[in-house]
């Protein structure tokens, strides 16, 4: 049981280090919705949003005053709109997108995701339609994401999905010219996809989910960053060992609060309770930065030699508090890293710090992998693709989530600056190496076989 005086003394504590509930997403089974008609379908959809989530906002809010904390966002996540209009065509499916981006307004949550597919191992005609239906269906809503699973340390790794998925990001970006290519800001490609992940643009359902549950993203890399401080500004300077014990007890404390604001959540809206995930996710304002926590243990920046060893110290000590605080952390639970989205990081690639190269090496230590990088407008679709299945590699072999949010953008080269506004902040274009833009290795298609120790029953 959580014990609400200790929730709140440790809100005293925490109360001008950044400290807020990133999100409440409301998790929504569609299933209940299919139907062969197109109208019929796009109704059912946008009558089962309103009646869930039509007091989200209402309740989200009531319950952050209680306990004197922000819920930053609002957010519904469905179940994988390519298995739930799997009869309809990619435009039609655009449609579904428009329904989808509706009922987020009407219910007045920031974004929705869902309009997702998973093929890691194959892919259907539904998900074919939904893929193709992508750039269209981002480009002309607000509030819908996508993800699209291509790999898995079960299944291994579609090629044939990963090369469709290069095609599509510049497809994306194309349409959204005038916007540095803000489109494949809400699109992610996963390998080994979470079914409860509460973070943008990679939320959806799972298949095995309740028909209705809240989840919860906490967040708090600037409450991170200032355990760290007082500890290095006493009078014994403490070691690393005792700097990951810090980090822990910070991420408990953290945890505690997510979880008794997301009950409260959901016992008000009579839904189910199902996860916090307690990644440190930064945002673009000063403080509130993953970026900083590496220079406060010490080092120039995110990027430089250290970082992998920092970070993998991060993220251990951060599940490990978590998991002491709650029985039901999911989602993806560590340190985000996402250039334009944290001031910090950018900064680290402005200066020469952080190259794409290095933050490949480091996402096989962190919780998620290359989010939100701005690369060159000219990069081919060969050579996305290929970024994108390095980066599924670490995944699969690593048993982990790994995803690449990708954005090549229209007209512009590395050391440029691309501008997404918002909490998607801006960055420094990352130079990629694009000597072999044809990339026949890609082309070859088919699947990697999933690795030997996929045969764990």
């Amino acid at each position: 049981m959580l014990n609400e005086l200790e929730i709140l003394s440790t809100l005293e504590m925490l109360q001008n280090e950044h400290l807020d509930v990133r999100t409440v997403t409301l998790g929504i089974n569609l299933f209940d919705c299919v139907s062969d008609d197109l109208d019929r379908l796009k109704a059912n959809i946008r009558n089962k949003i309103d009646k869930l989530a039509k007091n989200l906002v209402s309740v989200c809010d009531q319950v952050g005053d209680k306990y004197g904390i922000p819920v930053v966002n609002k957010r519904i996540a469905v179940s994988p709109m390519a298995a739930v209009g799997a009869p309809f065509s990619s435009a039609e499916l655009v449609s579904v997108a428009h329904a989808m981006d509706a009922a987020a307004a009407e219910v007045g949550v920031d974004f929705i995701g869902g309009f997702s597919a998973l093929v890691e191992k194959g892919i259907a005609h539904g998900d074919r339609a939904l893929i193709e239906a992508i750039p269209q269906a981002l480009t002309e809503t607000q509030r819908v994401c996508a993800s699209v699973n291509v790999a898995s340390t079960r299944a291994g790794i579609n090629m044939d999905a990963i090369l469709l998925m290069g095609k599509i990001i510049r497809d994306a970006a194309a349409l959204t010219a005038d916007r540095d290519g803000l489109a494949c800001a809400k699109l992610c490609v996963f390998a080994n996809i979470p079914q409860d992940v509460p973070f943008m643009a990679g939320a959806y359902l799972g298949i095995g989910e309740a028909d209705a549950v809240i989840n919860m993203g906490v967040s708090g890399p600037g409450v991170v960053k200032k355990a760290i401080d007082r500890a290095l500004s006493g009078t014994e300077r403490p070691d690393l060992g005792r700097i990951s014990e810090i980090i822990k007890r910070t991420a408990y404390k953290v945890t505690r609060v997510g979880e008794i604001i997301g009950r409260e959540v959901a016992d008000h809206l009579g839904i189910g309770f199902g996860i916090v995930d307690l990644s440190l996710a930064p945002t673009p304002n000063v403080g509130d930065s993953v970026g900083e926590i590496f220079q406060s243990m010490g080092l120039l920046g995110i990027g430089v030699p250290g970082t992998t060893a920092a970070l993998a110290m991060l993220n251990d000590a951060v599940k490990k508090g978590g998991a002491f605080a709650s029985s039901h952390v999911g989602g993806l639970s560590g340190a985000f890293i996402p250039v334009s989205e944290d001031l910090n990081i950018s900064e680290s690639v402005e200066k020469g710090l952080l190259t794409i190269e290095k933050l490949e090496a480091i996402t096989s230590v962190c919780s998620v992998g290359l989010d939100m990088v701005a690369v060159p407008g000219d990069t081919t679709a060969e050579t996305l693709a290929g970024i994108i299945a390095d980066e599924m590699a670490i995944g699969v072999i690593n048993k982990k989530t790994t995803a690449a949010r990708l954005i090549p953008v229209p007209g512009k080269k590395a050391g440029d600056k691309a501008y997404f506004g918002g909490l998607l902040g801006q960055s420094v274009i990352m130079a990629v190496n694009n000597a072999t833009g044809d990339n026949p290795f890609v082309r070859l298609g088919g699947r990697i076989p999933a690795p030997i120790h996929s045969l764990i029953n």
